[in-house]
């Protein structure tokens, strides 16, 4: 399913978006005001819509609740880093930037893309390897933003932020044993937020390349907190202190 966008919202985004797409499937007897934008754009761009039954749904989506509507795309598409960076530039902003350790769970990793797309983040960056990709899960729980930020997939995390820290970007990681409280952290200037896997946290190799390790206090009997949570906290604490 990762060549599938499954929803009204994901749909209008790739729509929006340009993103290459290469048919619409619309249930039959679906409508909405979702879908008739959607038709409307996708008739502008030329993008061929077919409405069809349930069964063909199903054999696409599984049990995945569709809303009526799924766009068939090419593979998503990568960047590289060196896009994101030029991002910055073009905005006249020092880079800021979401990296992801091993992030496995799509559903996080869709949720931490959105995050990142509302703080401002000018791209991300997740692992080729044991982590989840962008596929039709990823999109749909990003509500569309993975048509309007870009991801870069690399092979070495440490290596990248070692390659980010000859750019001049500051890496900040976060480390529940970390004295500093994220909130106490100066966020301005070129910046790479890292936050690491569900489980695991961080690395210890791609810890060892961070210059600055944060904590989120935790004030209940949970010690931790889901890692698309901590990510949305730092990454809006970090954009609060960059405006």
């Amino acid at each position: 399913m990762d060549n599938l966008i499954i929803g009204r919202q994901p749909v209008l985004e790739a729509l929006k978006s340009r993103q290459p797409i290469e048919r619409i499937l619309i249930l039959h007897g679906t409508s909405g005001s979702h879908i008739e934008q959607a038709k409307q754009l996708a008739r502008k761009l030329a993008i061929p819509v077919k409405e069809t039954d349930k069964e063909r749904f199903v054999e696409l989506a599984g049990d995945i609740q569709t809303q009526g509507i799924i766009a068939i795309i090419d593979s998503y598409r990568y960047v590289e880093i060196e896009e994101i960076l030029a991002i910055a530039q073009k905005k006249n902003e020092p880079p800021f930037i979401l990296v992801l350790d091993e992030i496995e769970d799509p559903h996080n990793l869709g949720a931490l893309i959105r995050s990142a797309e509302c703080a401002g983040i000018h791209g991300v960056i997740i692992p080729l390897h044991n982590a989840a990709s962008v596929n039709s899960t990823v999109v749909k729980t990003s509500a569309g933003a993975t048509a309007h930020i870009p991801i870069a997939r690399v092979t070495n995390i440490a290596q990248t932020l070692d390659e980010l820290k000859k750019a001049g970007i500051w890496i900040v990681g976060t480390e529940m044993k970390s004295d500093k409280s994220y909130y106490e952290h100066d966020y301005r200037g070129s910046l790479a937020i890292v936050i690491g896997n569900e489980g695991k946290g961080i690395r210890r190799l791609v810890k060892k390349k961070c210059d600055f390790l944060v904590n989120i206090p935790m004030h209940g009997k949970i010690e931790s907190l889901n890692a698309s949570v901590a990510g949305a906290l730092i990454m809006f604490e970090a954009a609060k202190g960059r405006l």
